[in-house]
């Protein structure tokens, strides 16, 4: 169910309101087979319910200062109140929201329609951009909270298939799923942010960031996830997460110093990344023709929110800088943020005539590019690799001036 009619009436005629590889095919297959169909009325998709999932939107009230918009969550609330009519339902956040949240909707719920009869559960979701899919069938662990036993009953038969899987299924109050979701994002963010002050340390004393993170991944107690040098950390999660967490232990007189330095850290990558373009391009890129490879925030998405590219494209293009860009799904919304933009349909067309060519975003497709044919294009054989893609020595004998972050130019694999 959701209120936008124009969305309910693209998903009956078989559109996907969002990228997500596989979910058309998924979405068609439930819909054929009669086990997934979609209202605007929540009568109609409450009738008969034992569960009702509240997936709505959480946005910050104002960029940057950690606070939760809750406004949908608690309008949800009470029109599930409304029509909570059966014997028994169990109302489940699956939104991410603030620590105490699930507590409120519980009270807004009883004092809404005290007759009902309803156990509140907070099931925070992990799901990954690009592989969302892969993540929900074999996830890592579902967090279910509760203070309910009966809750908890329904739940794992929900989650019975994952859990005959092996899932773990960690079952804990309302309050500890909440904080689960934001002290696991925290945690992966402060990774990016740690290995992003490594690479930026390997350029100073003249070391190479790519083995060092192997060698740290190595360790079991750490793990080689998210050691991947870059121009910092974007999407809807974690730019969001971390703020709220240091807004929920700063309204909770306690500190998280480790995630507020993670944040310092994100937000001053992008300006070196910046620095590193303009320092390569001879101190100034006034004039310059950019070519510019990914603008999402990573591959196999079409999200933009907090994308590096948002910050770093504008402060170059203010300089004077042109810049013409590709992405093989995110141009459509770029070009109503950065209107700037020249947008094309070729990465070699992006090359064409450039003076520099910055991979920003580390699809698959930019990979394995003919070099020889970009360098044949590029008014200057400048590579700026922002993602560490490509190796030093290859690029060097293709005749590219390479740049990467934290690579040493004469680097071994």
């Amino acid at each position: 169910m959701d209120k936008l009619a124009e969305r309910i009436d693209f998903l009956r005629q078989g559109g996907i309101p969002i990228y997500e590889p596989g979910l058309d095919d998924l979405v068609a297959r439930n819909v054929e087979q009669g086990r997934l169909s979609f209202t605007t009325d929540l009568a109609e998709a409450m009738a008969g319910a034992r569960a009702v999932f509240v997936a709505v939107g959480t946005p910050s009230v104002r960029r940057g200062n950690g606070y939760a918009d809750l406004s949908y969550v608690y309008q949800a609330a009470e029109e599930i109140a409304a029509n909570l009519v059966q014997d028994y339902t169990v109302v489940i956040d699956k939104s991410t929201v603030p620590v105490g949240t699930a507590r409120q909707v519980q009270r807004l719920i009883a004092k809404a329609n005290p007759r009902a009869v309803f156990d509140m559960v907070s099931n925070p979701e992990f799901l990954r951009e690009g592989a969302a899919i892969s993540d929900f069938m074999r996830p890592d662990r579902v967090v279910v909270g509760s203070g309910s036993q009966r809750a908890f009953d329904v739940m794992r038969e929900i989650y019975n298939p994952l859990y005959l899987n092996g899932t773990p299924i960690v079952e804990t109050t309302l309050e500890t799923a909440e904080l689960i979701k934001y002290a696991a994002n925290a945690f992966l963010a402060m990774k990016i942010s740690f290995i992003n002050e490594m690479a930026n340390l390997c350029e100073a004393v003249g070391a190479d960031v790519k083995p060092l993170a192997k060698a740290v991944g190595l360790d079991g107690r750490i793990g080689g996830k998210f050691l991947h040098p870059g121009p910092g950390y974007g999407g809807s999660c974690f730019p969001k997460d971390t703020l709220a967490l240091l807004r929920i232990a700063q309204e909770h007189g306690s500190t998280s110093r480790m995630v507020e330095a993670a944040v310092e850290v994100n937000a001053a990558q992008k300006g070196r990344m910046i620095k590193k373009i303009r320092d390569a391009l001879g101190g100034s890129e006034a004039g310059k023709t950019i070519g510019v490879l990914g603008l999402t925030f990573k591959p196999e998405t079409d999200d933009l929110r907090e994308a590096p590219a948002l910050t770093i494209l504008p402060a170059l293009s203010e300089k004077g800088a042109a810049l013409q860009v590709h992405d093989p799904q995110g141009m459509g919304e770029a070009a109503k943020i950065m209107p700037e933009c020249r947008y094309l349909d070729d990465p070699y067309a992006v090359a064409t005539g450039a003076d520099a060519l910055i991979l920003m975003t580390e699809w698959n497709q930019y990979r394995a590019l003919d070099l020889q044919r970009l360098r044949a294009l590029m008014a200057q054989p400048l590579f700026i690799d922002l993602r560490n893609v490509y190796e030093p020595v290859m690029m060097r004998e293709a005749g590219f001036t390479y740049i990467g972050v934290g690579r040493l130019q004469g680097a071994i694999k």
